[in-house]
């Protein structure tokens, strides 16, 4: 079985370089298309792209979305799906795409500050420190001198944009004992309709088909197999810990800025980036290990027979491993290394 920290890490980091490419493309993009049909396109690209994906491999060992999934399933539509994708793209019309890919680091902070305050999960002293950094060299960038007042609007919704994908995030992880790519596949789904059907209502031209093709793509690529890698990185280190693997997805957006935009590094962004990246070091050093104990649960969702699964099966239950049923877990006190995934949830 797969090492639980490297497997997450890489799914993680896979998913920034997906993801971390779509800022400057979608920069390209703005100069075509109105900023909520193409938040509509992106989503809706990724939607067809991962139905398509699921008529071709069923899925045979995840648990499906259940009932009481569907106000987390909502608020990871609302924020996640319809404004914080807007929120992006108007921010980057009034930004440079290098700028704007660089903010874009607050998700990483904001979704460990909300993960520890709201959400239940540990944050040691490492990963505070990282914070701090985080949001210090993306504070940075407002120093720079190109800065104006229209700007600062762009930054605000940058920001904004960030803090809706940290609660998205969060509720994702929430869910992250469902099959990822039903939950991305609904999200984009609904999330696409509705933004394309406001633009339409708001009057927006629709655009030539070569420019629909292109926006279908990039959204099928960078916000549909980004955010399932996203979603099963999280099953497996956390919302704090994957936002930490998934910040580097603004430094690839601005690596790809000054090849695809033409944007220059400037000292200020070269510090930045800098004190970001001491940031994520720090995040992906932490280590944790102590004694804890395991309550008494009873759900469902896609697992290995290992420490934490030893149960009896009924005669239906599915063969081979992993798979998925309904399961109980008996009361457990052990000892060792482990991240805040949803089965350990516990006090410090």
């Amino acid at each position: 079985m797969k090492h639980p920290t490297r497997h997450g890490a890489l799914l993680g980091l896979l998913a920034a370089v997906f993801f971390g490419v779509s800022a400057p493309l979608a920069k390209l993009l703005l100069g075509e298309l109105r900023p909520q049909l193409l938040a509509g396109l992106l989503y809706l690209g990724a939607g067809i792209g991962l139905s398509i994906f699921r008529v071709v491999r069923p899925n045979k060992t995840e648990s499906p979305v259940q009932r009481s999934d569907v106000l987390p399933l909502l608020g990871v539509i609302c924020f996640g799906g319809v404004v914080g994708p807007l929120a992006m793209l108007l921010g980057l019309n009034r930004l440079g795409a290098l700028t704007g890919s660089l903010l874009l680091n607050l998700e990483a902070p904001l979704t460990i500050l909300l993960a520890v305050l709201f959400f239940g999960e540990h944050m040691g002293r490492c990963a505070a420190a990282a914070a701090v950094l985080i949001i210090g060299g993306a504070a940075l960038l407002k120093l720079q001198p190109r800065t104006t007042a229209a700007d600062g609007w762009g930054v605000v919704l940058i920001a904004s944009a960030c803090l809706c994908w940290a609660l998205d995030n969060n509720l994702t992880q929430r869910l992250s004992l469902r099959d990822p790519l039903a939950l991305v596949r609904v999200k984009a789904l609904a999330a696409g309709s509705f933004n394309l059907l406001i633009a339409l209502l708001l009057s927006a031209s629709f655009p030539r088909p070569s420019l629909v093709a292109s926006a279908l793509l990039l959204g099928s690529i960078s916000y549909g197999v980004s955010v399932v890698l996203d979603a099963y990185a999280m099953r497996l280190v956390g919302a704090a810990r994957e936002a930490a693997f998934f910040a580097t997805a603004p430094f690839i957006g601005a690596l790809a800025s000054v090849l695809l935009c033409g944007d220059q590094l400037g000292l200020v962004d070269v510090g930045a980036m800098t004190i970001m990246s001491l940031g994520i070091a720090l995040l992906l050093r932490e280590r944790h290990a102590h004694e804890h104990a395991h309550p008494e649960i009873r759900h469902e969702h896609a697992h290995h027979h290992d420490a934490h699964h030893h149960h009896e099966h009924a005669p239906d239950d599915p063969p081979g491993e992993p798979h998925s049923h309904r399961h109980q877990h008996a009361p457990l006190v052990h000892d060792h290394p482990h991240l805040p995934d949803l089965h350990h949830r516990h006090r410090h």
